[in-house]
C-alpha cells in the first residue's frame, strides 16, 4: 500500500472533518531540541512523539542506540496519542521524514493499517500556506489495540549472512558506510556485504519522495530485482525505516535490522568493513552474540 499522504488530501480530510490524527515526529541527530521546535509551530491538532522516550528504549549496547520498545509500551504510547481504532494517522517531521518513519514503520509492524507518512513534511504544509499553530497538544486518550509482527524484522545473525542469498542495504550516509567518519557509533565501516543506499538519495531537494519509478530504477540500479530478499539497515534504525518506505513505493518489500550499525558495531565478534565496495576489509565473522541468525515474519 501506498506509505504516502500528500498536504492536499491531508487538507481535503481537516476540512471535511475527517478524525485524523497528526504525529510530529520533530527529531534529529544531534539536535536535542525537538519539542522545542514542535512547541514553537506544528500542523493544528498535532501530537509531539519523543522518538528517544517513545518509539525506542533507553540505549544499550548489545542492542543498539534506539532499541523497538515493547508491545505494550508502545500500545500505551499510542492512546496518549490520542489513537483510537478504525483511525487514520499522519506522522511528518521537518527532516524529510528521516524521523517521522520510524513511526509509521512502528505502527505498520503493529497492524495499524491506516498510518502515513506526510509527502514533504512540515516544510510542503509550510509551501502550501496552510495554517500553523503553536504550544502543546494534549488529545483525548485512544483506545487502540496494537499488536506485532506485522513488518519483516532480521536480527544481527541474519544480516550477516544476508548479503549469501539477498540484497543488504546501508542506508547511512556515503562516508559512514566507507568508514571515512563515524560520529558515534564505536567502530567506523560497514556490515561486510552490504551495499551503500543513503536515504537521503529517496527524496528531491525539496524533501519529497521521488516518484516510484524513479525509485525503482535506483533500487534496480543496486541489485534489487525478481524474488531476491531485500534487507535495510542504518545508524540506529531510524532512517533505514525510511529506506523501507521508499522501497514499498517502488513496490518492493524489505525487512528492518531494527538494530543496526550501532548494535553491529558494539559487537566485538562482528566484523566490519571500510572502504566503497560491499566486502571491504574485515575479518571473519566468527560467533554471532544472538547464535541465531533469525528473520522474521
Amino acid at each position: 500500500m501506498n506509505p504516502l499522504m500528500d498536504v492536499s488530501r491531508l487538507e481535503s480530510r481537516r476540512a471535511a472533518g475527517h478524525r485524523t490524527v497528526l504525529l510530529d515526529v520533530r527529531w534529529v541527530l544531534g539536535d536535542p531540541r525537538g519539542h522545542e521546535h514542535y512547541l514553537r509551530e506544528h500542523l493544528p491538532g498535532a501530537v509531539f512523539v519523543d522518538l528517544a522516550t517513545e518509539l525506542a528504549d533507553p540505549a544499550i549496547p548489545d542492542r543498539g542506540r534506539h532499541p523497538l520498545p515493547g508491545a505494550g509500551q508502545f500500545q500505551e504510547a499510542a492512546r496518549r496519542w490520542g489513537i483510537r481504532n478504525g483511525d487514520v494517522v499522519v506522522a511528518y517531521d521537518d527532516s524529510a521524514n528521516m524521523a517521522a518513519a520510524r513511526a509509521w514503520w512502528m505502527l505498520r509492524n503493529a497492524g495499524f493499517a491506516e498510518a502515513y507518512l506526510l509527502d514533504g513534511g512540515l516544510a510542503a504544509w509550510r509551501k502550501a500556506g496552510l495554517p500553523l499553530e503553536s504550544g502543546p497538544v494534549q488529545p483525548v486518550r485512544g483506545d487502540v489495540d496494537l499488536g506485532g509482527g506485522g513488518m519483516p524484522v532480521l536480527d544481527a545473525g541474519a544480516a550477516a549472512t544476508w548479503s549469501g542469498h539477498g540484497l543488504l542495504l546501508d542506508a547511512r550516509a556515503g562516508e559512514r558506510y566507507r568508514g571515512e567518519v563515524e560520529p558515534v557509533d564505536p567502530r567506523a565501516g560497514h556490515i561486510p556485504g552490504a551495499v551503500s543506499a543513503p536515504t537521503a538519495d529517496n527524496v528531491d531537494d525539496s524533501g519529497y519522495f521521488l516518484p516510484p519509478a524513479e525509485l525503482r530504477r535506483r533500487f534496480e540500479s543496486l541489485g534489487a530485482g525478481g524474488d531476491l530478499p531485500i534487507a535495510v539497515y542504518c545508524g540506529s534504525g531510524v532512517t533505514a525505516a525510511h529506506q523501507v518506505a521508499a522501497l514499498e513505493l517502488a513496490g518492493f518489500t524489505a525487512a528492518l535490522y531494527p538494530g543496526s550499525f550501532s548494535e553491529w558495531s558494539n559487537r566485538p565478534g562482528l566484523p566490519v568493513a571500510t572502504g566503497p565496495e560491499p566486502g571491504g576489509t574485515g575479518a571473519p565473522a566468527g560467533n554471532f552474540a544472538d547464535g541465531k541468525g533469525s528473520v522474521g515474519p
